[in-house]
């Protein structure tokens, strides 16, 4: 199990960072804006799933491993908090998101421009809040 749960930790933790801090940016310098955002969209779609699946693991891992008292360690409250965040972004603010796009397919940027900026800020601070989590959880001596 611990090979799997190092596998599955590099793979969603470190998938989250490479995303966010390396392809994101690339992407945005190199190509046009909306084809950067189409394709960073995907990437972090792609990696909200492998963090649903990731953290249900290793959750369930550190229970097995741990038992009732990995309710009580931190590492395993990290988990939740990583996944809470998945949640909201993925499944809430990410819709929202694409919602304010389409309308600006439709209309004058600068009527909805606003709420688009806003919504991408909370999902920016959303992922930073849930990379920040990970670097602890990686850190944390009870996981």
């Amino acid at each position: 199990m611990n090979g799997l749960r190092e596998i599955a930790r590099t793979l969603w933790i470190g998938g989250m960072w490479v995303v966010g801090i390396i392809v994101a940016p690339v992407l945005f310098s190199t190509l046009n804006n909306v084809t950067a955002g189409m394709v960073a969209g995907k990437l972090f779609a792609a990696i909200a799933w492998v963090g649903l699946v990731c953290s249900v693991f290793l959750m369930a891992e550190l229970v097995l491993r741990n038992g009732a008292r990995a309710l009580k360690s931190g590492a395993f409250w990290l988990l939740v908090g990583m996944l809470v965040c998945i949640i909201i972004n993925h499944f809430a603010v990410t819709p929202i998101i694409a919602g304010l796009k389409a309308q600006m397919n439709h209309a004058a940027e600068g009527l909805f421009g606003g709420g688009f900026a806003t919504w991408h800020a909370i999902s920016s601070l959303i992922y930073l809040v849930q990379s920040l989590m990970g670097l602890m959880y990686i850190l944390s001596n009870d996981n």
